[in-house]
């Protein structure tokens, strides 16, 4: 049997370096601290997850997979004015879809009873007070990083009458913003945030679970180290922007005198062309700049998941990028690598033709059919089995792929011009036909029967291989072209309003594509490689008779090459 110290040992040779999070785990349990490790995630349910989120998610899950121990799901539900049902439902997907599960579904209303014991307790210590200040006066009082704060005219107080008022506001006796309660700690303190910070403000709205219970609202510094400790979570990991926060999570612990949670914090992901913030987001929706939280444009991990990315692909890029100190800012092109390399040992190679020009092939016989055999992905680790593929006389092709006057090194169609059409014959450019306006409307080619693929006798070598569609057999589908959703690296470092940065090219339609078909039964949860062109999906608006596609990534990372 594996010690602690043994096993914790054998993850750290046989896998990646620890984070630093990892090695206070490690530490805790081989010493006896903890024998169970507790972790949660916190979402606050007035958003879809993003990217970022899934970060954490991988996190505190992980850990738990990895060291044993459970994952609390605990949403901070402690705003009703922000907060929906709908949420709620759209998180608990996004985390079960990533491949997670949770131990205990819990949520922050669950203890505002017991919240409000303990910030009782609090006034009975003499470390809170209702302060009547405005929040501009309080704002006014609270100082300077240089400079002490004042005291509000309403600290001195006495226990009773903060608790007689505190009663007042929990009964609805008061109007919103008519006072609020905060501890009393130091308004001197070289931290800002422990200058008497606001605790309880009232707020009358239905909440989304205990209705019009309560018109008091914990604020979320004061909701969650307490709940926290409720949970017995022995590890609270948060992003860096709460390291100012830890001092007052740890003095209510120390001040309640209740388990004491420890909270460590790690660098939240930035990633480049996109904004990470849930009210930009909600904004995005909101003005119908985009067409909802899970458009493929996106970062929402609903968005991501429509747009053709896979949990494996995500948890890979999590698992990539690592946990760190210190904030950076990640390239969008990795997770694109991700998806790239998840896709392309697990997507089904099929054929669509975008811009299409007809290819006639005019010794082959006129009304003849013939099914061919295509392999459907050569880098599974079972070939991926293989799908038949109607042929005939007349083809669509790329318009791309026949050049008029070829430049050098071309290797597709020009006059005179050998290629070889995937899974079929190499064939032979002999003519082609132009409209009124110049334009090259058909293509003439001949076929070398002796040249099928898998078959070919005909002792013929071409460096160019083409994709087609039969036109007698193809379907026709609206292809969604994604790109990024910003024009710049860091919309949120630009002046002015971050909208003005959007990228303009975000999405482009193909009204009418045509697809081999195979893709007519095309599965909503599988993915595709379309020859030559990128990964796609199958798009949640599709039907069977108007199939939508949504191009998850391409084959390449265009803008590597400077096309930004």
């Amino acid at each position: 049997m594996l010690t602690l110290t043994t096993k914790f040992t054998v993850y750290m040779s046989e896998e990646r370096s620890l984070n630093f999070i990892e090695e206070i785990i490690e530490n805790d349990l081989n010493s006896g601290k903890y024998e169970t490790l507790v972790t949660r995630f916190p979402p606050e349910p007035n958003g879809y997850l993003h990217i970022g989120h899934a970060k954490a998610i991988c996190l505190n899950f992980g850990l738990t997979q990895k060291y044993g121990g459970y994952t609390n799901l605990r949403f901070d539900d402690t705003n009703p004015v922000t907060e929906k049902t709908e949420y709620v439902d759209s998180q608990q997907t996004d985390i079960k879809w990533l491949g997670f599960e949770w131990k205990n579904e819990l949520y922050t209303s669950d203890y505002f009873d017991i919240l409000y014991n303990y910030a009782v307790q609090l006034i009975e210590k003499g470390l809170a007070y209702v302060d009547h200040s405005t929040a501009d006066e309080i704002a006014a009082l609270k100082g300077t990083p240089t400079e002490p704060g004042k005291d509000s005219p309403y600290r001195s107080r006495s226990v009773q009458e903060n608790l007689d008022l505190f009663a007042s506001m929990k009964n609805g006796d008061l109007e919103d913003g008519a006072c609020t309660l905060r501890a009393k700690i130091d308004m001197a303190s070289p931290n800002m945030i422990m200058r008497d910070p606001v605790l309880y403000r009232i707020k009358h709205a239905e909440h989304h679970r205990t209705g019009n219970k309560w018109c008091i609202y914990p604020m979320y510094d004061f909701a969650h180290g307490q709940s926290d400790s409720i949970e017995h979570i022995t590890h609270s990991i948060c992003t860096l922007e709460y390291v100012s926060h830890r001092e007052l999570y740890d003095w209510c612990i120390e001040k309640l005198e209740i388990f004491p949670s420890k909270q460590y914090e790690f660098a939240r992901l930035n990633l480049s062309y996109t904004v990470m913030s849930k009210r930009k987001l909600l904004q995005l929706v909101n003005e119908g700049v985009v067409s909802g939280w899970d458009d493929p444009r996106m970062p929402t991990i609903s968005g991501l998941r429509r747009r053709g990315y896979t949990p494996e692909s995500i948890r890979e890029f999590c698992d990539r990028i690592g946990i760190a100190k210190r904030e950076n800012l990640i390239e969008l092109s990795l997770l694109e690598f991700c998806v790239r390399e998840h896709l392309n040992k697990t997507a089904n190679r099929v054929m669509a033709v975008m811009d299409p020009i007809k290819l006639v092939i005019t010794n082959y016989p006129e009304g003849k059919e013939e099914v061919l055999t295509g392999e459907n992905n050569p880098e599974a680790a079972d070939k991926g089995g293989t799908r038949e593929i109607p042929f005939s006389n007349e083809l669509w092709i790329e318009r791309e792929d026949f050049m008029e006057e070829p430049a050098k090194k071309w290797f597709r169609l020009a006059p005179g011009a050998l290629v070889r059409l995937k899974h079929a014959y190499i064939v032979k450019c002999e003519d082609f036909v132009k409209d009124a306006e110049g334009n090259v409307t058909e293509i003439r080619c001949t076929y070398i029967p002796e040249s099928k693929s898998g078959e070919d006798t005909s002792g013929i070598n071409v460096k160019g291989t083409i994709h087609w569609v039969s036109t007698k057999h193809a379907k026709s589908a609206e292809i969604r072209l994604y790109d990024r959703l910003f024009s710049v690296e860091s919309p949120d470092a630009e002046e002015g309003d971050f909208k003005d940065y959007l990228n303009p090219n975000s999405m482009e339609v193909i009204k009418t594509a045509y697809i081999e078909p195979y893709l007519a039964a095309a599965d909503k949860d599988a993915r595709y490689q379309f020859i030559r062109k990128g990964y796609y999906c199958l798009d949640k608006d599709s039907t069977a008779d108007h199939l939508i596609f949504n191009r998850t990534v391409s084959l390449k990372d265009a803008w590597a090459k400077g096309n930004k």
